[in-house]
């Protein structure tokens, strides 16, 4: 048998393992591990499943708050009172590798994937969002990857019967071999109703529950934490094959089981499959488990006891029952019509115990597995990437301020430009109201907002990150991008609670890469604490570059930040000009500032500048002003400026209803910062007439920088007296030019 191998030093560097690594397991056992031992740790200590070289850093974010009702790493998901004795589930996590070599099935895994960490705490997940990251879109591999994932998300979310309710998508050159696939779920439950991912109670009966087992997925948590390179394709057996029907009966089977009173814990099986479940559930509850192999229900023949406990084939789940109601189980997945099989048994004492046909295969302490407890912790070096000075040498005044009639043809490529123009042609293949819950489909806000019925209130939700502005500056970078999150919430009428994230790097012994992680995490901490929006929980997604042709290339640094708040139905605030003749205003300070905005990094072709101007505390005062006027009804509609400037927050909130706008540049501000700079910040609102005595006497009781630049027209587009065009052309070009690139 395969586990009777011997095992070395060359057989754990196979494994992914570190020389020292090796040496302490066999220092944690008292022996050398036999082969099923060595792949057990060689998975649980993976990049992907201990973050090993993160944790130290992790543990830095704020993870506490009167909101929170689990802390950061309790659980399988962040869990955040919502009001009215409901719960809100969520969690954020990256599928990049897989999707990188098989795009459908990678994608689709990683939605059902997150789903699971929902439902498996007894939430009934009500919304997905994504944020997805390609190449060139005009290169046929990056078409191919994005018709893939796209379809991959679309088809398991609709048939799972959760909408797709927000997200992004960006191209850069440098995501060209190594997509980004980050998928967010969120649900709901009441707050009595949380099923813990723990077992506990010696002679607890253990079963596992769902799809059979197969050789799908083996050594997928090492898959994720190596670099993408020409051979990948050949790890395709380490991608999973989801099936969206089956985890529909076992979403219904888990719920309903959570309400039988029959379970002690339950934990969803997802990357090293068994071994990962029931390590995690015996650390947490101070126990062990003797698991009987031969008793797992295979989906196919001559597969070895290692296979079986690291596999992470899909739509399983792994139950602590309590003695004496095995029978209630059994009939609630008998009724479901998915396996059910008694594999073990809880024990007491921290030995996991692994038979197969009677034979002890495998016995690992639980502890020594987990993230944050036995599992090696790194610091790694750290060192000042050399672009990053460069970046400070970018000169404003080296940039030929346009004219006018320049500022046309800017416009009109900003809006066809990939980054900015809509996706219609990737969320229409997702389904956004399967549920009925979705109140934001014909209600244009900077987030989504999913009803909660029998309440007054709505949860608002986004996903957000520029990786350009991270790269530029990853401290300064990731704290734009959790206000930016914070900003959309506020300019929905939504309070924001608390977020999730999703670290996407390249490979942390690469110490400019470990410089980049350590100084986002340090901005994402500062961040979050300063708007009192504490960190649930995510992923860290290292080794995102790919080796091809000998030449290694990382991706964006890129901390995607999920947020979640809640607005009461009342307050929603959308985005879309509602009336001709309306006052529009600039909420936050004018600066001459075009800093890596789509402008100045696609249109002029310059690649080094520092990140856009940001300072925390006005981004602070603004939320808090804008909340205020909001909640005194002064507001017609909001829409912050970001990707693209303020020109493409003007587009954005004008097409809705075939609006147009009259506007005034400034003459101390050059025109390419006014209309196309990306400094942060900045909030355009809608004012009616009767109302601008009170929205002004408000605003200036804040301090916050307001000015009116100009007014809703019934349909032109004027700037500075200059006739820009018609509204319905702008739409045109912004609903279809991503739609034409994808056709050739």
């Amino acid at each position: 048998m395969i586990s009777n191998q011997p095992v070395n030093f060359a057989t754990a560097k196979e494994l992914g393992l570190l020389p020292e690594e090796f040496d302490q397991i066999c220092s944690i056992l008292g022996r050398t591990p036999n082969f099923t031992e060595l792949s057990i740790y060689s998975v649980m200590w993976s990049e992907h499943a201990s973050y090993k070289n993160s944790i130290k850093q992790i543990k830095t974010l704020p993870r506490e708050g009167d909101q929170l009702m689990v802390k950061a790493g309790e659980e399988n998901a962040g869990m955040v009172d919502v009001g009215n004795g409901i719960a809100c589930v969520f969690k954020i996590e990256s599928h990049n590798h897989p999707s990188a070599v098989e795009p459908y099935q990678g994608a689709a895994t990683g939605v059902g994937g997150i789903n699971r960490d929902i439902f498996t705490m007894g939430a009934r997940p009500i919304a997905q969002l994504n944020s997805l990251r390609f190449g060139d879109i005009d290169n046929p591999h990056t078409q191919w990857l994005l018709k893939g994932i796209s379809k991959g998300i679309g088809d398991y979310g609709n048939a799972f019967g959760v909408p797709v309710v927000g997200g992004e998508v960006f191209f850069d050159p440098c995501y060209e071999q190594n997509p980004l696939v980050n998928a967010m779920s969120v649900g709901i439950m009441k707050k009595e109703d949380l099923i813990s991912a723990v077992s506990k109670g010696e002679g607890n009966p253990i079963y596992i529950v769902g799809s059979a087992t197969g050789k799908d997925g083996i050594h997928g948590a090492t898959f994720a934490s190596a670099d993408v390179t020409e051979n990948s394709a050949d790890d395709i057996p380490s991608i999973q094959v989801g099936d969206p029907f089956q985890e529909k009966l076992l979403l219904e089977a888990t719920l309903e089981l959570g309400k039988s009173g029959a379970v002690i814990g339950m934990q969803d099986m997802g990357a090293a499959g068994i071994i990962c479940s029931t390590s995690e559930m015996s650390e947490k509850g101070g126990s062990g488990m003797d698991i009987f192999l031969d008793k797992v229900p295979l989906r196919q023949k001559n597969i070895e006891p290692w296979e079986i406990l690291l596999s992470e084939s899909q739509e399983r789940m792994l139950v602590c029952v309590e003695k004496g109601k095995e029978k209630i189980v059994e009939e609630i997945f008998k009724k479901w019509d998915l396996n059910c099989a008694n594999i073990g048994f809880v024990t007491n004492g921290d030995s996991l115990r692994f038979f197969w046909n009677e034979e002890l295969v495998a016995q690992v302490p639980a502890s020594t597995l987990v993230l944050g407890g036995g599992a090696p912790q790194y610091d790694r070096e750290s060192k000042e990437p050399a672009y990053f000075s460069e970046t400070f040498k970018f000169n404003i005044d080296e940039v030929k301020e346009p004219n006018l009639d320049e500022c046309k043809s800017i416009a009109d490529f900003i809006v066809q430009h990939p980054n900015v123009a809509s996706k219609r042609w990737v969320y229409e293949q997702y389904d956004s109201m399967v549920g009925t819950r979705n109140m934001s489909t014909n209600r244009l806000s900077d987030a989504a907002v999913v009803n909660l019925k029998e309440t007054d209130n709505g949860i608002a939700m986004t996903t957000d990150c520029n990786g350009r502005y991270v790269h530029a500056n990853p401290e300064i970078g990731t704290q734009i991008a959790v206000a930016e999150a914070a900003r959309n919430l506020v300019c929905t009428g939504a309070e924001p609670l608390a977020i999730t994230n999703c670290c996407n790097f390249g490979n942390p012994y690469n110490p400019e890469t470990y410089w980049q992680f350590t100084n986002s995490i340090k901005g994402m901490g500062k961040a979050c604490r300063k708007f009192n929006t504490p960190v649930t929980g995510g992923n860290v997604s290292f080794y995102n570059q790919a080796s091809i042709n000998g030449n290694v290339e990382s991706v964006f640094p890129t901390p995607v930040i999920g947020m979640i708040g809640v607005v009461e139905k009342k307050l929603q605030t959308t985005l879309d000009f509602k009336k001709h003749g309306q006052t529009i205003y600039l909420l936050g300070k004018v600066v001459d500032d075009i800093n890596c905005s789509e402008y100045l990094y696609s249109y002029k072709g310059i690649k080094s500048s520092p990140a856009p101007y940001f300072d925390l505390e006005e981004e602070y005062n603004l939320h808090h002003a804008l909340s205020g006027l909001i909640l005194e009804g002064l507001i017609s509609s909001a829409h912050d400026v970001s990707d693209g400037g303020l020109f493409t927050s003007l587009i954005e909130s004008a097409m809705p209803n075939n609006y147009g706008f009259e506007i005034l540049t400034d003459s101390e501000i050059r025109l390419d910062s006014y209309l196309f700079g990306e400094a942060q910040g900045r909030i355009v609102v809608t004012i009616d007439p009767d109302k601008e005595e009170a929205f002004l006497d408000m605003i200036g009781l804040t301090g916050v920088p307001c000015c009116t630049i100009g007014s809703v027209t019934k349909g032109e587009i004027i700037i500075d007296d200059e006739n820009f065009g018609n509204i319905r052309d702008y739409k045109v070009k912004y609903d279809n030019s991503f739609s034409k690139r994808m056709e050739k």
